[in-house]
C-alpha cells in the first residue's frame, strides 16, 4: 500500500530522517521467523467515556489515506509500512492504530505460507485461494501465528483483530466444534497480551457472549443487514469498542440503530479502499 502525499504540513520543522534502526526494520523480511521486531509504545487502551464519539476507519486496499478525520485506523500489518503507521501518528489526534490478522486461514502468498504443514491445511475458506487451519493444532500454528502478532508491533500497531476466527462454522476439512474455536480464540487473545496487543474480535459474532470478556473490542460487518446487531452488546455494555460497518443501505438508516447501541458505525465498500461515510458522533 501506497501513501498519499501530504497536502499540508502537520507540525513545525523539517521532518527528521529515519534512524538508522527503523531503516533496517523497512527491509526486514514480513512475518520473519525467529526475529523480534522492535514494540514501540504501550498496549492501546479504550477508554469508555470516549467510545462513543470515535470516528474510525477500515483500510485494506488503495492509497492510504492518512486525511481521513478518524481516531481509529484498521490496518494490513503487511502491506502498511512502519513509515505510513509514524505518519498516522504525526497527528495532533491520539489515534489508535489496529492491524488486522487472519488467523485461522492461510493464502499460497501468504510469506510465511510454507511454515504451515500440509496436515493444518483444510478446505478452501473465504478469501479466494485460502485454505482453513485446524486451529485443534495450537503447538503447530503458536509460532507462525506469535510472528505474526510481532510483525504488528515492529510495525506500529498496538491492537490486533483477528479474522477468520469461525473455522468451525464452515465447511474447514476437519472435525471442528465450538469449543475447539473457542479455546483457539481464547489462545489468541493471551498471546496478544503477552506481546502487548490488545486483541479484537472480527465478527465470530455466534461467539461473542463467550468471547467478550477476553477480548477488547469487536470488529463487526454488516450487522444491520444480518439482523444481528443485539448479539454484538456485551461488547458495548461492558464499555468496551464495537467498530461496525455496512456495505449497503444509507448512514441515514442503519445509524439510528447503531449509534444507539453505542457502536462507531461506516458505510464502505466491499473493497475496503479510502472511501468511507460516517455516522454522526452523539
Amino acid at each position: 500500500m501506497r501513501i498519499r502525499p501530504r497536502t499540508r504540513a502537520v507540525g513545525q520543522g523539517p521532518r527528521r530522517a529515519l534512524p538508522a534502526a527503523v531503516a533496517l526494520l523497512l527491509l526486514a523480511p514480513v512475518y520473519a521467523c525467529d526475529v523480534e521486531l522492535s514494540r514501540p509504545g504501550a498496549t492501546t487502551t479504550w477508554p469508555a467515556a470516549e467510545i462513543r464519539h470515535w470516528q474510525w476507519q477500515w483500510q485494506l486496499s488503495g492509497v492510504l489515506d492518512p486525511a481521513v478525520p478518524a481516531d481509529v485506523f484498521l490496518l494490513d500489518p503487511v502491506t502498511t509500512t512502519t513509515a505510513q503507521t509514524a505518519e498516522l501518528r504525526d497527528h495532533d489526534r491520539d489515534r489508535r492504530l489496529i492491524c488486522q490478522v487472519h488467523v485461522g486461514s492461510v493464502l499460497p502468498a501468504d510469506p510465511d505460507a510454507a511454515r504451515f504443514p500440509v496436515r493444518v491445511q483444510g478446505m478452501p475458506a473465504d478469501r479466494p485461494q485460502s485454505r482453513w487451519l485446524d486451529v485443534r493444532q495450537w503447538d503447530t500454528l503458536r509460532p507462525v501465528l506469535a510472528d505474526r502478532f510481532r510483525l504488528c508491533r515492529g510495525k506500529g500497531f498496538a491492537a490486533v483483530a483477528i479474522a477468520d476466527a469461525d473455522a468451525y462454522a464452515h465447511r474447514s476439512g476437519f472435525p471442528l466444534d465450538f469449543d475447539h474455536q473457542l479455546r483457539f480464540n481464547r489462545n489468541l487473545a493471551e498471546l496478544a497480551r503477552s506481546l502487548d496487543l490488545s486483541p479484537g474480535l472480527v465478527n465470530a459474532v455466534p461467539q461473542v457472549a463467550a468471547l467478550a470478556p477476553d477480548f477488547d473490542f469487536a470488529v463487526n460487518e454488516e450487522c444491520v443487514r444480518l439482523g444481528q446487531c443485539e448479539k454484538l452488546l456485551p461488547f458495548a455494555e461492558a464499555g468496551k469498542p464495537v467498530f461496525h460497518v455496512e456495505y449497503t443501505g444509507s448512514t441515514d438508516d442503519f445509524c439510528v440503530t447503531t449509534v444507539g447501541y453505542g457502536f462507531a458505525s461506516i458505510r464502505k465498500q466491499r473493497s475496503l479502499d479510502a472511501w468511507r461515510q460516517s455516522c454522526p458522533a452523539p
